[in-house]
This record gives C-alpha cells, structure tokens and sequence, in this order.
C-alpha cells in the first residue's frame, strides 16, 4: 500500500531558512541586494527602450547605486568578495547592472562631453574654494556640502581620471550625507 500524501502532516510544515535572528538576517540581506542589481538591470533595460527619460533615469540609477553599495557591506564577507561572486551564485543575468555596478555611474553622466579641459579647471577651482572655507575655519555641512556635491559630480564626469583615484572618490563621497 502506498502513503497518500494527504496523511503526510510533515508536507504541511513550514520550512524555514532561518533558526535565529542573525540567520534571518543574513536571509534578508542577501534578498535586499539581489532585489536592487535586479531593479538596477530592469532600469537599465527601460532606459535602453527609452521608457523612462534621463532625468528620471539619473535619479532612479544613482540612488539605487548608493542602496547597491549599502547592500552589498551588509552581505560581504568571506563568501562574496565580489559582486561578481553573488550574481554567479544565485544565477543572476545583469550584464547591464554589473556594467553600471563597475562604472560606478549612471551611463548618462559617463564623460566630460568632451570638455575635459573645463572638468580639470571646475575640479581645481572647487578643490581650492573647499580648501580655503576649511581653512578659514568654515565647517558648517550648509556651507560645505554645495562645493563638495559640485566636487563629486564634475570627478565623477571627468572620463580621462586615472582609476587608482577611486579611493580618493570614495573619500569625497563618504563627507556627503
């Protein structure tokens, strides 16, 4: 005689992933950041089929780089050094998510626009303005923060900035609230 699985009570039992908080934690982690390069992928694809316009597009892309970032220090660790490591682990395909991931950029600020010689001049300028407020004992983040956000973004569109200045960048980014 064979079991029917309807007198099986064990088949109705909730499995969980988790046994404690930290566990569920790790769980929640790892969805958030699958959640956001999917989100990320899916945008990029809108943007190529001209769904969304470039403003809404800059927007959407660079807060969820930031939430990106954020995600990935809660899940990095020994078992995903990179994000190359997560995606290949749980399947993903986001080639245009990891693009965007690697450029660190929305693809509609990606250049100088061919004004490299203006980027060098305005990246001076604030660097100098920055300098001279902190000098002059100005520390207020009202007075600081539209120079620096200037600062960030005219680095961030300059193409021809060599990439062993990427902790500088982070740096500059990690003074913005």
């Amino acid at each position: 005689m064979s079991v029917s699985q309807d007198n099986r009570p064990e088949l109705y039992e909730e499995v969980k992933l988790y046994h404690n908080a930290r566990e569920r934690e790790k769980y929640d982690n790892l969805a958030d950041l699958y959640a956001v390069i999917n989100t990320l992928q899916q945008l990029e694809k809108a943007y190529i089929r001209d769904c969304v316009t470039p403003k809404e597009y800059t927007g959407a892309c660079s807060k969820l780089l930031v939430q990106y970032k954020a995600a990935f220090r809660q899940v990095n660790g020994d078992e995903f050094p990179t994000v190359d490591a997560f995606v290949k682990k749980y399947r993903l395909d986001c080639p245009a998510a990891l693009e965007r991931i690697k450029e660190d950029r929305p693809i509609t600020i990606k250049d100088d626009k061919g004004n490299t010689s203006k980027c060098i001049a305005d990246i001076v300028s604030l660097f100098i303005t920055i300098m001279d407020k902190l000098r002059l004992d100005i520390r207020a983040m009202d007075d600081l923060h539209p120079e620096l956000r200037d600062l960030v973004d005219t680095m961030n569109r300059l193409s021809i900035l060599p990439s062993d200045l990427k902790e500088n960048r982070k740096l500059l980014n990690g003074w913005l609230p």
